[in-house]
C-alpha cells in the first residue's frame, strides 16, 4: 500500500489513475467535513468532487513536504470559502442549519437533539475564528500544526485560539443551558 505521499507524488508526475485511490481514502473525511459547514448531503457531495478537480488541476503545485491531509485541507477550506463567499457567508457561518442525527434511539434522540441544538446555537455566538479551529481541530480531527498550516499561522497560535475557544464555548453552553 502506498502512502498519500507517494501517491500524490505520482499523480503529479502523471499518473492521473492514482487519484482515484486518494478519493477512495479521503471522500468520507472531506464530506464530512463539508457536511458539518453546508448540512447537505448534495453540496457536500459536490464540493467534495469539486476538491479533488482542484487536486488534480493544482498537483503540479504539490511539494510533497508535509502531509497530503495537511495540503488537502488547505484546499478544502479555499474552496468551501470560495463557495460560500457568494451568498456573503463564510462556511463556518452556517452551522446552525445542520440537522440532527436520526439514527440513534428515539430517547436518546430527544435528549441529543436537545445538546446539539444547544451545541449549534453556542458555536453561533463563537467567532468565525474560533469555529474554524473547533471544527478543524474536534471535528475533523486534525493536528495543531496541521491546522497552523491550512489557517497559515504559528502551531502556538493555534494552541491558543483552541483554548479559547473551548472555553468561550463552555461559557455560552453553559448559559444556554441555563
Amino acid at each position: 500500500m502506498h502512502s498519500d505521499i507517494e501517491l500524490m507524488v505520482q499523480v503529479r508526475e502523471g499518473e492521473i489513475d492514482k487519484l482515484a485511490l486518494l478519493f477512495e481514502r479521503y471522500k468520507k473525511p472531506m464530506f464530512a467535513y463539508f457536511y458539518r459547514f453546508s448540512g447537505s448531503r448534495e453540496t457536500s457531495e459536490d464540493l467534495v468532487q469539486t476538491l479533488f478537480y482542484r487536486v488534480l488541476k493544482y498537483r503540479k503545485k504539490y511539494s510533497g513536504d508535509g502531509k497530503f491531509s495537511t495540503w488537502l485541507y488547505r484546499i478544502a477550506r479555499n474552496l468551501a470559502i470560495d463557495h460560500y463567499h457568494r451568498d456573503g457567508r463564510l462556511p463556518w457561518d452556517t452551522l446552525e442549519d445542520q440537522p440532527a442525527d436520526v439514527d440513534e434511539q428515539a430517547d436518546r434522540l430527544l435528549v441529543r437533539n436537545e445538546e446539539m441544538s444547544l451545541l449549534r446555537q453556542a458555536m453561533q455566538q463563537l467567532t468565525p475564528q474560533e469555529r474554524e479551529v473547533l471544527v478543524l481541530s474536534r471535528f475533523q480531527g486534525l493536528t495543531y500544526k496541521e491546522i497552523g498550516q491550512i489557517c497559515d499561522c504559528p502551531e502556538g497560535t493555534v494552541k491558543a485560539r483552541v483554548f479559547r475557544a473551548i472555553q468561550s464555548l463552555k461559557g455560552i453552553y453553559s448559559i444556554l443551558e441555563g
